[in-house]
């Protein structure tokens, strides 16, 4: 499954959707200087110019306090020149995370984890979603893989990958299993899975041996070896899958594509394109 053909189709519509409302702003923020994540947020903003999204960067220091990180988010909270707020994580430890996912405002919330997003999407009503799952559905949709009435196992129970794809799955009809570190005989799950989604952050961990013959393998893992960067999934599975999802080029660009969606949706809020639920 070729996420960087479809992230590019993908981006070529958002930019009418960009262009159909009249302009959307984004606002990233990052704390710190961790290198992964200032590529991250490059590449996010690379990709907003491209659909022509306004995107404003917005960097604070390692020793900022929670109090003025979660201050810098309500002014852009207030600022209408913002449609959607995205802060990149990982945060540095000494500032509560699920704290400041709460204070950006829902309608803004372009990582879809804010509690009342979270909740939305629990009960069937999405409204903004996690890019990494979004971004898997899409591709599972493009790909014309059957979910409803088929068995998928997700590898993994993350807040931003695990738990949301599963309830996307699980909406969509599918019979869904979260496998996690606690699980007896991983194996045995996963060989029984028409879809699996591995996003753990162990390389190599789903092997050609634990992979049903013709089903769908999505690696979400991004792992840096000496060999280079690799997924979760041996690269033998493609053996053994029908589709699979590359590492790099799979997951990856979906999710910055997603991104990028989630933000065009948020702007579709405050423009009145698109009701957001408040109950």
């Amino acid at each position: 499954m070729d996420g960087a053909a479809l992230a590019a189709r993908v981006r070529a519509e958002l930019k009418t959707g960009v262009a159909a409302l009249g302009g959307v702003g984004l606002a990233t923020v990052l704390v710190g200087e961790d290198a992964a994540s200032q590529i991250y947020i490059r590449l996010k903003h690379k990709a907003a110019d491209e659909v022509g999204i306004a995107a404003a960067d917005r960097r604070l220091s390692e020793g900022t306090s929670e109090e003025d990180l979660v201050a810098l988010i309500g002014d852009l909270n207030t600022d209408d020149s913002v449609d959607g707020i995205l802060v990149q994580t990982p945060l540095p430890p000494h500032i509560d995370e699920a704290r400041v996912m709460r204070a950006i405002e829902p309608t803004k919330d372009v990582d879809g984890l804010h509690p009342f997003n979270a909740g939305q999407l629990f009960f069937g009503r999405p409204t903004l979603v996690p890019a990494t799952p979004l971004g898997i559905m899409r591709m599972l949709d493009e790909y014309r893989i059957p979910l409803a009435g088929r068995r998928a196992v997700v590898v993994g129970r993350s807040l931003i990958v695990g738990r949301p794809v599963a309830l996307l799955l699980l909406h969509a009809n599918a019979t869904v299993t979260i496998c996690h570190s606690r699980t007896e005989d991983l194996a045995r799950e996963t060989l029984a899975a028409d879809i699996l989604v591995a996003g753990v952050g162990q390389p190599a961990l789903i092997t050609a041996d634990m992979v049903k013959l013709g089903a769908a393998v999505v690696d979400v893992g991004i792992n840096r070896t000496e060999a280079g960067i690799v997924g979760d999934v041996d690269p033998s599975v493609a053996d053994v899958a029908a589709f699979l999802t590359p590492v790099p080029g799979g997951v990856g660009p979906m999710t910055i594509a997603s991104v990028l969606a989630n933000a065009v949706r948020a702007a579709s809020y405050q423009k009145g394109a698109l009701a957001f639920p408040r109950a």
